[in-house]
């Protein structure tokens, strides 16, 4: 076998950084599953109101939304391996310091502030990121796959720390999610690198620059690539990211963009991921067992959420999108009448249904800001993911004061459900990309 064949053969390292970013998300994902489980263990212990409880988990929606364009930025300034290990110590602090906890501020603090700004650092900002630079070919497809690495970890925690939470304890629970944080920087700090220029090579699938590459060996010439690259290192994250906002939030597309992904975030995060387990709960599902459907939706949301991938690549994002909000809100209209104490075929039909679409809509709009913002696109869509976490935490306080004084969730359900319809109607409106 020739030496060129077996260069053809070889692994390209993008999948390596694919690998490793799919298990650092992974692991920043096993906290974000744990409010649901907690909210009633933390009232029977310390006899706090869901209202307080959600606010810790609003600021902690709020501070992941808003702390993504920045980290977009810094990831550029600094490199994602430095950044996405500091996140991840970030969040091992946090969910290891409530175990301290004996007030309520502190647990606006561990959970909310800390907890926050370590997974706002990463997630999805880091899928796009990683995507932007290691791939040309697949981008769909790697923004799936990367993006369903959350409902992974949300399918190998939730059950875990509802048995941790319902057995031993829920400080159990949250230093289990301390450990898995940490056990993750290792391969983080050894596996991840920045661009393909740091190990001499190009992008996936980008045979363009690899035939320029080859062209300016061949003549002696040096590389043009290094100065843009070190353009964007030198310069400051804060101002490149505030820079960016104001140029996008003068277009209209980045509104209809950044509204409907915030209506995502409420329905999604805001609302099921918080406060479903509560509301079984309320209809006398035991906690293991309403958990336990949460990981369902885990199972269905990366098969989804891969699939959407998938098909970002080969139809217009802005029809997916419609298609999912309008589907989801439909869903959601039916979900109160679907609780009981056990688990009915009706809900499950609900729970795969709303795993498949749960976040489905993240591939085509990564997609649509790369079109229409170029080489600005993941830092736009750290801004547009913001809006969607400012989403999620007026939903995660609205529904838990709902509760508070209504006695039920259901007006929760049908307004988020009525909000979707809306975001569908917003997407469609989104026109064509420029420079499509």
């Amino acid at each position: 076998m020739s030496l060129s064949t077996t260069t053809r053969r070889r692994v390209h390292r993008a999948w390596y950084v694919a690998a490793v970013a799919f298990v650092a998300i992974l692991g920043a994902a096993g906290f974000r599953a744990t409010p649901g489980v907690l909210i009633t263990p933390l009232q029977d212990e310390f006899g706090w109101s869901t209202g307080t409880i959600s606010l810790a988990v609003s600021i902690n929606l709020v501070l992941y939304g808003l702390t993504a364009p920045f980290a977009a930025a810094l990831m550029d300034r600094f490199g994602m391996r430095r950044v996405v290990a500091i996140a991840l110590l970030l969040i091992a602090a946090g969910s290891g310091l409530t175990v301290l906890m004996t007030a309520s501020w502190q647990l606006l603090l561990f959970w909310g502030v800390l907890v926050g700004l370590g997974t706002g650092s990463m997630a999805l900002v880091f899928a796009a990121t990683v995507v932007d630079r290691w791939f040309v070919r697949h981008r769909g497809l790697v923004t799936g796959i990367l993006t369903a690495a959350g409902a992974t970890g949300q399918l190998i925690f939730l059950p875990l720390l509802a048995q941790l939470a319902e057995g031993p304890g829920w400080r159990f629970a949250s230093l289990t999610v301390a450990a898995a944080a940490l056990a993750v920087v290792p391969f983080v700090w050894w596996l991840l690198r920045d661009r393909p220029e740091d190990v001499g090579t190009t992008a996936y699938g980008d045979r363009a620059a690899s035939r320029s590459e080859a062209n300016e060996h061949s003549e002696g010439a040096p590389s043009s690539g290094g100065g843009a690259t070190q353009e964007r290192k030198t310069a400051n994250a804060a101002v490149r990211a505030v820079t960016v906002l104001a140029m996008a939030a003068r277009t209209r597309p980045f509104w209809l963009l950044a509204g409907g992904f915030a209506i995502c975030g409420a329905s999604t995060n805001g609302l099921v991921g918080t406060h479903f387990i509560p509301a079984a709960h309320d209809h006398g599902m035991a906690a293991p067992m309403a958990a336990g459907l949460l990981a369902v939706i885990g199972i269905f949301d990366i098969v989804g959420t891969v699939a959407s991938g998938w098909l970002s690549d080969k139809i217009d994002p802005k029809v997916l999108l419609g298609v999912y909000y309008g589907l989801r809100g439909l869903s959601l209209m039916v979900l109160p009448g679907l609780f009981a104490a056990t688990t009915e075929p009706s809900m499950l039909i609900f729970i795969v249904f709303y795993g498949l679409d749960w976040v489905a809509t993240v591939p085509p709009t990564v997609a649509l800001c790369r079109r229409i913002y170029g080489a600005d696109g993941a830092v736009v869509f750290g801004w547009v993911f913001g809006a969607h976490q400012v989403g999620a935490a007026f939903a995660a306080v609205g529904a838990g004061l709902t509760r508070d004084h209504l006695g039920a969730y259901d007006l929760a359900w049908y307004g988020a459900g009525a909000l979707c319809l809306l975001a569908a109607g917003m997407s469609l409106a989104i026109g064509h990309a420029r420079g499509r």
